[in-house]
C-alpha cells in the first residue's frame, strides 16, 4: 500500500517476546533492566517457551492485528492510516518503529497500547519509551494516546463470548454452576500506594463481565508474579483455586481479562502449571480462547481508534 499524503500512523504497543530460544537471555536481560539473568532462571524460562512452541506467540499476533486493523481502518478506500507495531523488550523496538514510521511523514501518530488496562508500570512505560524516541529523533509530529478500554462494550462483549463458548466445553448439567476464575497478571504491590489505576481498571473489566454473565459463580485472582522480594497483588491463582476446591467446586473456567492474546502467561502459566496444579486436586481446569487477532478485537480497536480522534486528546 502506498503510503498516503497526510496520513495518521497507529502505534500498537506491546511487551513483546524471544522470537527463538537462543534470545530468551537477552530478552530476559532487556526486560532486567540490562542485569544479567541467573543461569537457572534462564533455562527455567527457556523451557518453558520450548515447551510451548519454541518462541512467543505474541509478536506475530500483534503484527496480524496490524495488517487486519490497517485493513479495516481504510476500508472506505481511503489510506488515510497505516499501522505499526513496536514492542518494549525486543524488536521490532519502540523506538525502532518510531524511527521507520518518521520516514513517511506522518500528520499524527496515535500509540495504543495492546493492555485494557492501563498503569504506570506497564503502560505507562511504553509511552515513556515513544517519549525516548521523540526526544532522541528530535521529533515534534503531532502525538497522542488512546487511554484506558478496559470497559469498552466491543471489549466487554467479546470476552462474554469467549466465556460462553468455554463452558461449553464443560458437560450441559454442571454448565450453570461452573466458576469463572477471572485472571489478570500481578503487579508489585507498592502500585495501591502510587495510587496506580490498574486494580481498579481490573476490577472494573471483571465486573463489567460479570454483570453480563447473569448468576454464574465468579472469582478474581492474580496471575504470574515475578520474581523478587517485595510483595505482589494478590490473591494468587494457586491460593484462589484453593478456596475454590475447599468450597466444593471441581471444574473451573479461567478467563485472562487482564490478556488479550496468547503468550507464555496463558500457555504455560495456565495451560500446563495451572491446569496440573487443578488435575493434582482432581479438578477439571479449561481456559477461554485469547480474542488474539480476532474480527471482535479488530472491530474494538477501530472503534477505540474513531471515539479518540473524534474527542479530546491527550498531548505530549
Amino acid at each position: 500500500m502506498a503510503t498516503p499524503q497526510g496520513h495518521t500512523a497507529v502505534l500498537l504497543m506491546a511487551m513483546g517476546g524471544p522470537d527463538c530460544l537462543e534470545n530468551v537471555e537477552p530478552f530476559l536481560r532487556d526486560v532486567r533492566g540490562g542485569r544479567p539473568t541467573p543461569h537457572e532462571l534462564v533455562e527455567e524460562i527457556r523451557e518453558r517457551y520450548r515447551v510451548t512452541g519454541g518462541k512467543s506467540p505474541a509478536v506475530g499476533i500483534t503484527q496480524e492485528v496490524a495488517k487486519k486493523l490497517e485493513r479495516r481502518l481504510n476500508q472506505s478506500g481511503e489510506a488515510r492510516y497505516r499501522v505499526y507495531v513496536g514492542l518494549r523488550h525486543w524488536h521490532p523496538f519502540i523506538k525502532e518503529t518510531y524511527g521507520k514510521l518518521l520516514n513517511e511523514s506522518p500528520q499524527q501518530i496515535i500509540g495504543v497500547c495492546m493492555a485494557p488496562q492501563q498503569s504506570s508500570l506497564s503502560t505507562g512505560a511504553y509511552r515513556k519509551k515513544v517519549e525516548e524516541a521523540r526526544t532522541e529523533l528530535e521529533d515534534r509530529t503531532e502525538v497522542t494516546y488512546v487511554g484506558s478500554w478496559n470497559c469498552h462494550p466491543k471489549l466487554i462483549a467479546a470476552i462474554v463470548e469467549r466465556i460462553q463458548q468455554g463452558l461449553r466445553k464443560f458437560p450441559s448439567e454442571v454448565r450453570a454452576t461452573v466458576p469463572v476464575l477471572f485472571t489478570a497478571h500481578s503487579l508489585p504491590e507498592r502500585v495501591v500506594a502510587m495510587r496506580d489505576p490498574y486494580p481498579d481498571e481490573v476490577k472494573g473489566t471483571v465486573e463489567a463481565v460479570t454483570r453480563s454473565l447473569g448468576g454464574q459463580p465468579t472469582y478474581f485472582a492474580y496471575q504470574s508474579q515475578g520474581r523478587s522480594s517485595e510483595p505482589w497483588l494478590g490473591p494468587t491463582v494457586e491460593n484462589r483455586l484453593d478456596i475454590m476446591f475447599q468450597e466444593g467446586h471441581r471444574q473451573v473456567l479461567v478467563a485472562p481479562i487482564g490478556f488479550i492474546c496468547d503468550h507464555v502467561e496463558t500457555l504455560y502459566d495456565i495451560d500446563i502449571e495451572l491446569r496440573q496444579l487443578a488435575v493434582n486436586k482432581g479438578m477439571r481446569l479449561e481456559r477461554i480462547a485469547m480474542l488474539n487477532d480476532s474480527p471482535a478485537l479488530i472491530e474494538t480497536l477501530r472503534d477505540i481508534l474513531a471515539a479518540h480522534e473524534s474527542s479530546s486528546c491527550i498531548h505530549l
